[in-house]
């Protein structure tokens, strides 16, 4: 396939998805599907309606709030989904040393069910006070530091941009280089490559797929670098007179942050060649080292994943 044409779409769809242990998530209109591959060889995928509150009150519809729901959604969202590729590991091994604790069996008999929807809202909650604590409270610590040698407000803007890029960027390269997360990786480039393929309306194949980019623009690696631009913007309207209310007004401003960038993000979408489509471009360098190259076997699973949420009509999925 001509380098040129590998990437033209003829349907730009609102499908999306993520990678997980061994497999991939795609989430359609109206279904969620984790396709998973055994160490067999077997592929087993979960197929879950789509119940979105954010649809049900058509909160889609409102401006800035969306954004900032679809994203707690899609936190919550793909912790199941691992989970769910995590349990089909830990069932293959078979260890007998992942049996229940006490605890644990008490914590089963007096929860029941819910333990798992609890295990899964800790699991967001602790990941967004990571984020929180390392993206954002860290590097506006670090530039107050730098306070008592800078009086310019717009110096320490750029210091704290600067150490809050720095952060991201290492903790990518950080992230990319553990041997655990290359196969995570591998498989985020499966789904992005299977997605480019059925914009493109080619018979959904690994050798089809495998022709196309690994790199896509509207992947949550451009979302999160557009967050950063957009916070460092923002938050450079306040002044450094007090580094912990500075950190104050960022968590608070944090939900318009995450709403602007997803309204960007999803304009980029639409006009990918246009003046804002351009904010898109450094997220697609960042996903040299968020994606690799997956093999045939890696493809077929993300299309088993796609297959699953095609919706019959394809304006039900457009972007």
């Amino acid at each position: 396939m001509n380098k040129k044409n590998e990437n033209k779409c003829c349907h730009m769809t609102s499908i999306g998805g993520q990678a997980v242990i061994e497999g991939v998530m795609m989430k359609g209109p109206s279904k969620i599907a984790t396709a998973v591959r055994k160490s067999s060889g077997e592929i087993v995928i979960d197929e879950k309606e789509t119940s979105s509150f954010i649809t049900k009150y058509k909160l889609n519809k409102i401006p800035i709030l969306r954004g900032v729901l679809a994203f707690i959604d899609s936190m919550v969202t793909g912790v199941k989904c691992l989970m769910f590729s995590a349990d089909q590991v830990d069932l293959e091994e078979g260890d007998s040393s992942n049996e229940p604790s006490k605890f644990e069996k008490w914590l089963e008999d007096k929860l029941g069910d819910k333990i798992k929807d609890i295990a899964i809202y800790f699991a967001v909650a602790v990941s967004l006070v990571f984020s929180v604590g390392l993206f954002m409270i860290l590097p506006t610590v670090i530039a107050g530091f730098f306070s008592r040698f800078i009086s310019n407000r717009i110096g320490l803007n750029l210091v704290e941009g600067a150490v809050k890029i720095s952060i991201f960027l290492l903790y990518l390269w950080g992230v990319s280089h553990m041997s655990d997360i290359k196969r995570v990786f591998e498989y985020h480039g499966a789904e992005h490559k299977t997605i480019a393929a059925y914009e493109a309306g080619v018979e959904l194949t690994p050798e089809n797929a495998k022709k196309y980019s690994r790199l896509h623009p509207r992947c949550g690696t451009s979302f999160l670098l557009i967050v950063m631009v957009i916070s460092i913007l923002m938050f450079s309207l306040f002044s450094w007179k007090n580094v912990w209310i500075r950190i104050g007004y960022r968590l608070l401003l944090l939900p318009v942050v995450a709403g602007v960038s997803y309204e960007i993000t999803k304009i980029a979408g639409k006009k990918p060649n246009g003046i804002v489509g351009l904010l898109t471009k450094p997220g697609l360098w960042l996903q040299k080292l968020t994606t690799r190259e997956p093999d045939e076997s890696q493809l077929e699973v993300a299309i088993v994943a796609m297959k699953a949420v095609i919706p019959e009509n394809k304006e039900d999925d457009k972007w």
